[in-house]
């Protein structure tokens, strides 16, 4: 079989237009399987919803007093994504809930709106609290699910049929659409119409306070200080008009600087900075034009002002409102890079929800404590006088004394402090719900976990509508019941819990990734009754902000342990920031101060409620360790370690060698197996010999970086394609984790580009500085002692077609030239008996470039498990799985780990790109889709313990 054909100019393709349906039936066979798994699920259609009685009996449905004595669980509807932007950050925010109020107490069923306003369920309710059709809500992106519910989801004709649907199947239904038809009072008029009890604000004072510029003359109204702002309406802007706003506000016609937003986009879609009023005008008319909104709003940018955010919820008896506000959160702002100016820092989509180091929370604010009782006051009363319900999340700005509200307000309106000026400037009635979002972020400061904080926002709901007074008795009931049953097994058992160390961070270019994978892990572990688990970040010893130069030897790192609420953060360098700043004295008391303020206002009106468990996380200080004295800790507490450290020391056996030599357990491959993969050459070397076993291995040119830097890179060029026989060529670290410094250099000036970034030590390579079309490449630092160099693959391009005007639905389209693609494939198991799931293929959107959304809120395109029958044979897919396998074997993998590879469609042979021993756990990562298209599907929570449950297996 001869290699895929390399890059070069190719002839006319042929385009095979492929059927949508996925693979039929397989039912192939397989080696034994690791715990948790079965044999490959199958792919089918769902079927409509099943009706209340597969979950209970007639009595529980009765609803009377029998059914509140003897417990039953709550049905929650878990409405998500929306005609908005912001559909992305729902769908994870639909995916944190579900993961954190699933329990035998409660049947959770799963609903999609898309961006054309259809209804989906897309998980029939079932006997257990998750259903066969809610791994779907683990699709990696908003094209990736919307792509998928065209076959796996039960569509309704009508959004009243879909009402309907839920008045009849679910108890409350909760929410989470971000921005447009989920914050402005659309899915709440829906529901109210079908007498539907959900979660949060009515449709009418959602309607009110979701208009930024109602709501601003609303705040007005009720006596609060507001930003002096302008209505530009489609249509009807007058640049005289805006002339004499400008001079009433003593802003320069031509330089007086503004934001400019979108009045009814939600968070932070469209905000921008404009300067003058031909700027201004300019920026409304896009926003306007470009179907964001039709309605803008104009307003002043407080200069010198500080941004912050506060979760308040409500924990009032019935209709009685009584608002807590929590830890608020400061947002402290920071340019990306000398090029950026200060005035242009603003808390746009992208610093909100994208790792960046632009951003640094700061929970509890660094403002004076008048200004922070300022704070909380106001939005207790804004949450009152707005009608606002069950919980919310207030945005303002603290505009120091030293600067000025250009115009004259009003001394008593609220808002005024001896230390300065607090503004409320948007409120977000359906706050984000993803895993490290501020309303958790702020909950486990003061006692909730993610779990406890969700569960009581809807307990609360349920207990505001009286025909879901005897649900919520009843579901109280059973949750009291289950969790008695658990404390007296726990008591029979007479067992302590097994200790659980999770480290992630490290300081490679791959930190961020393995922030989110270990604090997915860890809150997945947490679920677990008989694990006691710790978060830790591994981080070198100076801290993230010394020069790259200093030492990078094990010995060089540290390990915090860290508690509940520090581990929520966006970056790593946050983390740690929040860990030294845990540490000072004066910090320690005011955090401790506030923290008992706000607890002593939950507890006692919470504790009115029967159904209030009380708080579930307490406070503790972080700790730092040394490495060695971290692995001496772990080995003196009997502890088992998952390892979510990707790259550096994570993935090349130093982590490895120092836990087996302390006799400590931890998840995936030895110290061997780890180092022999994290070398490409080395891996290469190492499955040399299975070419009979239908794997196969990529030419390379290894050379030392000092090299390629010194020399002519036109005569390095010249020598590399003659060698590799090729015209492109793909470049990457000969001893570094996934996709880091991995570049397609297309001639000399693409090299020259390169080793350029590798000489000035860049962190990244800016998208589209390369002769093709690329995305950020993140680098390595310092630089890799050698480079490989090989041919660049030419694959066959899979492409999504857009859905036709006529409704038929979109289909695959295949350039089937040479039969190679790309995919990516996780292995589970102990050493030589390693199970391959089934591999997965990533296709694109026909035409688009990928959104905002899509590159990062989980991945990009869209992700196929197991490539269709109409792609790849089942067949083929046997093949390539065993040759996965024997790989695996061969290189003694075992645990878990990831392989990138190309596969002959045809033929099933595999040609290895590289082996990613500790990959990523993201909470869409593609390892997930594979644990979820077995049969049956496991789940997050159970493929993150059944990989711990590997690692005790391997000590036997």
């Amino acid at each position: 079989m001869p290699l895929p054909r390399l890059s070069s100019p190719t002839p006319r393709l042929l385009l095979r237009a492929l059927a949508l349906a996925l693979a039929p039936p397989r039912r192939p066979s397989s080696p034994p399987l690791p715990i948790g798994f079965a044999s490959p699920r199958l792919a089918v259609r769902a079927a409509a919803p099943a009706p209340l009685r597969a979950v209970l009996s007639a009595d529980q449905r009765d609803l009377g007093m029998e059914a509140g004595e003897q417990g039953r669980p709550l049905r929650v509807g878990i409405v998500c994504g929306g005609p908005s932007a912001e559909r992305g950050v729902s769908l994870n925010s639909a995916r944190s809930v579900l993961d954190h109020i699933q329990g035998q107490d409660l049947v959770v069923s799963c609903y999609y709106i898309d961006s054309g306003m259809n209804a989906f369920a897309i998980s029939p309710a079932q006997n257990d609290c998750l259903s066969c059709f809610a791994p779907q809500l683990y699709s990696n992106t908003p094209s990736d699910f919307d792509f998928k519910l065209e076959s796996l989801a039960q569509g309704f004709h009508s959004l009243s049929d879909f009402a309907e649907h839920l008045a009849t199947n679910v108890d409350i239904a909760f929410p989470v659409i971000h921005g447009k038809f989920g914050e402005d009072g659309g899915i709440q008029e829906l529901l109210e119409k079908a007498k539907v009890p959900f979660v949060g604000t009515p449709s009418k004072e959602c309607q009110h306070a979701f208009d930024k510029h109602s709501a601003s003359l609303e705040l007005d109204k009720q006596g609060f200080l507001t930003v002096p702002n302008l209505l530009v309406e489609k249509d009807k802007l007058a640049t005289s008009e805006l002339e004499a706003w400008f001079q009433t506000v003593n802003l320069s016609k031509e330089k007086g600087k503004v934001i400019v937003k979108p009045a009814r986009a939600g968070s932070s879609i469209g905000v921008v900075v404009a300067y003058g009023v031909n700027d201004a005008a300019q920026k409304a008319e896009e926003i306007i034009s470009e179907g964001i909104d039709d309605k803008v709003i104009i307003e002043v940018f407080l200069e010198g002002g500080t941004e912050f955010t506060a979760i308040v919820v409500d924990v009032g008896i019935a209709n009685n409102s009584e608002p807590v506000v929590l830890l608020p959160t400061e947002v402290e702002l920071q340019p990306s890079s000398s090029s950026d100016t200060k005035e242009d820092t603003i808390f746009n989509y992208r610093r909100k929800y994208l790792p960046t180091r632009q951003v640094v929370y700061h929970t509890p604010p660094r403002f004076p404590a008048e200004v922070i009782d300022c704070i909380r006051k106001g939005i207790s009363l804004l949450f009152r006088r707005l009608g606002l319900h069950d919980f919310a999340r207030i945005d303002g700005w603290f505009l120091p004394s030293v600067s000025s509200l250009p115009s004259a307000e009003n001394s008593e309106k609220f808002g005024n402090t001896k230390y300065g000026t607090v503004l409320f400037t948007d409120i977000n009635l359906i706050s984000g719900m993803e895993q490290t979002s501020f309303l958790f972020q702020q909950a486990s400061a003061v006692g909730f976990s993610h779990s406890r904080i969700l569960r009581t926002v809807i307990q609360h709901a349920c207990s505001r509508f009286p025909s879901l007074v005897p649900c919520n008795n009843a579901w109280t009931a059973l949750s009291r019941k289950l969790q008695s049953s658990k404390q007296a097994e726990a008591i029979h058992k007479g067992t302590s819990k097994q200790k659980v160390f999770v480290i992630f961070g490290g300081d490679t270019s791959e930190r961020q990734v393995s922030l989110m994978s270990g604090t997915n892990v860890w809150l997945n572990l947490q679920g677990f009754d008989d694990l006691d688990v710790t978060p830790c970040l591994l981080a070198p010893a100076n801290g993230y902000f010394s020069s790259h130069d200093q030492d990078f030897s094990a010995i060089s790192r540290e390990v915090w342990t860290l508690p509940y609420s520090l581990v929520l953060r966006h970056t790593t360098e946050e983390v740690y920031a929040a860990c030294v700043e845990a540490s000072e004295p004066e910090r320690v008391e005011i955090t401790s101060r506030l923290r008992e303020q706000v607890m002593n206002e939950l507890g006692p009106a919470l504790s009115k409620h029967d159904w209030f468990a009380g708080f579930d996380i307490a406070y503790e200080e972080p700790v730092k360790y040394s490495l060695q004295q971290w692995i001496n800790h772990v080995k003196e507490s009997g502890a088992v370690v998952f390892i979510a450290v990707h790259g550096g020391i994570g993935e090349d056996g130093t982590i490895q060698t120092l836990l087996e030599s302390a006799g400590v357990p931890y998840t995936g491959p030895g110290p061997i197996a780890s180092r022999t993969c994290m070398n490409k050459v080395a891996t290469s070397l190492a499955v040399d010999h299975l070419t009979s076993y239908g794997v196969r291995t990529i030419p390379k040119d290894v050379r030392a970086t000092e090299e390629v830097l010194k020399y002519s890179l036109v005569d390095i060029w010249n020598g590399l394609i003659a060698k590799l026989q090729t015209e492109t060529v793909c470049v990457k670290p000969a001893h570094d984790g996934c996709s880091t410094g991995v570049a397609r250099l297309c001639c000399p000036k693409d090299l020259e580009v390169y080793t350029n970034a590798l000489r000035s030590k860049y962190q990244r390579l800016p998208a589209n500085c390369l002769y093709r079309a690329h995305g950020v490449i993140e680098m390595p630092v310092p630089p890799p002692e050698s480079l490989i160099f090989e041919p660049f693959i030419e694959t066959d391009e899979i492409i999504i077609s857009n859905k036709l005007e006529n409704g038929s639905a979109r289909h695959l389209v295949w350039k089937g030239e040479n039969d190679w693609l790309e995919i990516t494939v996780g292995v589970v198991g102990k050493r030589g008996k390693m199970h391959s799931l089934n591999p997965s293929i990533t296709v694109k959107e026909s035409g688009d470039i990928l959104s905002l959304e899509e590159k990062f809120q989980g991945g990009t395109g869209i992700n196929l498990t197991p490539p269709p029958p109409t792609i790849m044979s089942e067949d083929a897919l046997q093949r390539c799985k065993r040759s996965i396998e024997i790989m695996a074997n061969s290189l003694g993998l075992e645990g878990f780990s990831r392989i990138d590879a190309f596969v002959n469609v045809r033929s099933g042979e595999v040609l290895l790109i590289e082996v990613n021993t500790v990959p990523g756990m993201t909470p869409s990562t593609v390892l997930i889709h594979q644990a979820l298209a077995e049969e049956p599907p496991v789940y997050p929570h159970k493929f993150f313990r059944t990989l711990l449950d590997l690692a005790f297996e391997r000590t036997k």
